[in-house]
């Protein structure tokens, strides 16, 4: 049997973001949106590359959502 191709769920663009978000972190030039505030954590600069990606119209799942109680 023949093994399907898998999709990708980021495209390359998106990659792309990210990377250069990682690396602005790194350097300690990234900063959040709205503060200003210099960004430390990992986390939140994978975030920032995915939305700018997202605004660009990369190929990037939607976010998640949390439920409310």
């Amino acid at each position: 049997m023949a093994k399907k191709a898998k999709k990708r769920k980021y495209s390359k663009g998106a990659a792309k973001k990210v990377g250069r978000a990682m690396k602005k972190r790194k350097a300690g030039t990234l900063r959040s949106g709205r503060s200003g505030r210099k960004v430390k954590s990992k986390k939140q600069a994978i975030a920032i590359g995915l939305s700018e990606a997202r605004k660009k119209g990369a190929k990037v799942p939607k976010k998640k959502r949390s439920k409310k109680s």
